[in-house]
């Protein structure tokens, strides 16, 4: 009997590698789903030719196959409006009573875009082979994410993959437009900022040096004002040595995106931005909303508890958070509640915690989460309006600020200088 050599996923994504008898390929192909594994290479042993069995282009069973992979750089530019675009259409079809095969078929005419494109061919040639829809997802994982992923193998084995499907798309509409809400918020602020440093750095290096000669000309070289003095200085480095300052705030950016993308120092970042005034709250309520949307949505869905916690830990966005999350994790799976660990962490609200209990108590957990979350979607909408009104004075009397201490700091000696012209 010929014997294969395989390397297959498991459920979390880990790479596996083993020897098995089996008179076909597709016989070992189907041995190896048997073990709840996801083969990605089959290779008979020994065989007039060793090709890999592609489970991307559906093993046909005759020796033939190809290894398909997307570039990383095709696969990557799939956005998040895109993606969500593509759910909600796939929804419709499959809702509509059309087998997925068809719809994946259908879509696939009218998309455009060449990753969504190449992912689509592949996902319809393994479905056709006998895969299973999230097998076939999980084959580009820089396109749908273990969320996209859990949630449609959860619908597929309750029987529900339809509305498993439209709760996707409800779900990354709702986490779209509380994404750019957010976006929105801080668009204002960094604007005025941009033009403020820009007339700062104007007047800088092109109005104070004017000052500075005519300070020098008429006071023969007399000791200036403190406040002055610092900034003509500020004004003689900006002109003359702006490749020092440049030299010193690019590899200070540069050190500091480097550590924020460690374990540390990511922390620590995510924490401060919690923290921030005025949009500290905004994000806290933002992460708050896509923890409990996320976790709703897994559990309504029909994914295992802890699995979804899994999952909604690495979607966080925020370390903080997920942190928070892997406590809940463990309290869970200690056979505790979920409500102690959330009290414990420090970041979701007193509410938000009290709910959480009553859910669970109730047990209608998912339906509280999805509550807690339409909630604070309200209140980030709130805390948008709130934060734009409050912006916009703030940025004008920073702005004022800085511009009315430069002023202040050439006229000082501008009245002595008139004063002595006088005596």
């Amino acid at each position: 009997m010929p014997r294969f050599r395989y390397v297959a996923m498991d459920a979390k994504g880990g790479e596996t590698e083993g020897v098995l008898d089996a008179e076909s390929q597709t016989q070992a192909v189907a041995m190896i789903r048997s073990k709840n594994f996801f083969p990605t290479r089959v290779v008979e042993i020994g065989g007039k030719s060793q090709v890999q069995a592609s489970v991307v282009r559906g093993a046909t069973g005759k020796g033939l196959s190809m290894d398909l992979k997307l570039p990383s750089f095709l696969v990557a530019r799939v956005k998040t409006k895109q993606l969500m675009i593509f759910t909600r259409q796939l929804a419709t079809l499959v809702e509509a009573g059309l087998p997925l095969l068809k719809a994946l078929r259908i879509l696939l005419k009218q998309e455009k875009h060449p990753a969504l494109r190449e992912a689509l061919n592949g996902m319809g040639e393994l479905v056709e082979g006998g895969s299973t829809f999230s097998e076939s997802l999980a084959q580009y994982p820089k396109i749908f994410d273990n969320l996209f992923i859990n949630m449609v193998k959860a619908g597929e084995a309750g029987g529900v993959l339809d509305q498993v499907l439209i709760r996707l798309a409800e779900f990354m509409e709702k986490a779209e437009k509380i994404k750019n809400k957010v976006k929105s918020a801080m668009i204002y602020p960094l604007v005025v900022l941009v033009a403020a440093v820009g007339i700062l750095v104007f007047m800088l290096m092109n109005v104070i040096p004017k000052f500075a000669q005519i300070f020098d000309d008429l006071l023969g070289g007399a000791a200036l004002p403190g406040l002055t003095k610092f900034v003509i200085d500020l004004s003689y480095a900006v002109s003359h040595r702006w490749y020092i300052i440049l030299g010193t705030i690019v590899p200070l950016i540069i050190v500091i995106k480097i550590w924020g993308r460690t374990k540390t120092g990511s922390y620590v970042i995510d924490k401060i931005t919690l923290k921030m005034p005025l949009f500290g709250q905004l994000f806290t309520k933002s992460s708050v909303s896509r923890f409990s949307r996320t976790l709703g949505t897994l559990m309504g869905s029909g994914v295992p508890v802890l699995q979804a916690l899994n999952i909604v830990r690495d979607t966080a966005g925020n370390q903080v958070i997920s942190k928070a999350i892997m406590k809940v994790h463990d309290s869970v799976k200690e056979g505790d509640t979920m409500a102690m660990p959330l009290a414990a962490a420090g970041v979701f609200p007193d509410m938000v915690v009290s709910m959480v209990d009553v859910g669970e108590e109730t047990g209608a957990l998912p339906e509280m989460l999805m509550k807690i979350a339409d909630n604070y979607d309200d209140e980030v909408d709130t805390a948008v309006e709130g934060l734009t009104s409050i912006i916009e004075p703030v940025m004008i009397i920073m702005l004022a600020v800085v511009i009315g201490t430069i002023v202040l700091a050439m006229f000082v000696p501008l009245i002595s200088i008139i004063g002595q012209m006088s005596a």
